[in-house]
């Protein structure tokens, strides 16, 4: 799976629009969401297949900000306290959280700035 970073216009239709492209070319969107960042639309949206939902959206002239590889992890929804316990483990691992968000099946999914020492702590997260 694979995070594409999406830049969008701040205005009435435009995240139709992205929606109508992907639609348009049977691309799927796993989670994620989408924000007004200091007067522009930022999204973050999970695909199965990176490469397709970047030339639908880049066919219909929406930008592509980056592709990015993801951390997929399930929290224990009933154990209080999950999300700090794995952040923590990322932050001493010196992994920097850029996105985070969670997709469809109730899955955190994490954008990290090095991705091997996050794979490492999250691979770790799940063995325990």
């Amino acid at each position: 799976m694979k995070d594409l970073a999406i830049s969008l216009d701040n205005r009435p239709g435009a995240l139709a629009e992205m929606g109508d492209a992907l639609g348009r070319a049977g691309v799927s969107i796993e989670g994620g969401g989408a924000w007004v960042v200091d007067g522009h639309g930022v999204a973050h949206f999970l695909f199965n297949d990176g490469d397709a939902a970047r030339n639908a959206l880049e066919a219909a002239g929406i930008k592509v900000l980056a592709v990015n590889d993801v951390l997929v992890q399930r929290l224990n929804q009933s154990e209080p306290g999950q999300l700090g316990k794995l952040t923590r483990r990322m932050a001493d691992a010196g992994v920097n959280i850029e996105v985070l968000y969670s997709d469809h099946d109730h899955q955190l999914i994490l954008v990290v700035d090095d991705f091997e020492k996050g794979r490492a702590v999250s691979e770790a997260w799940s063995r325990r």
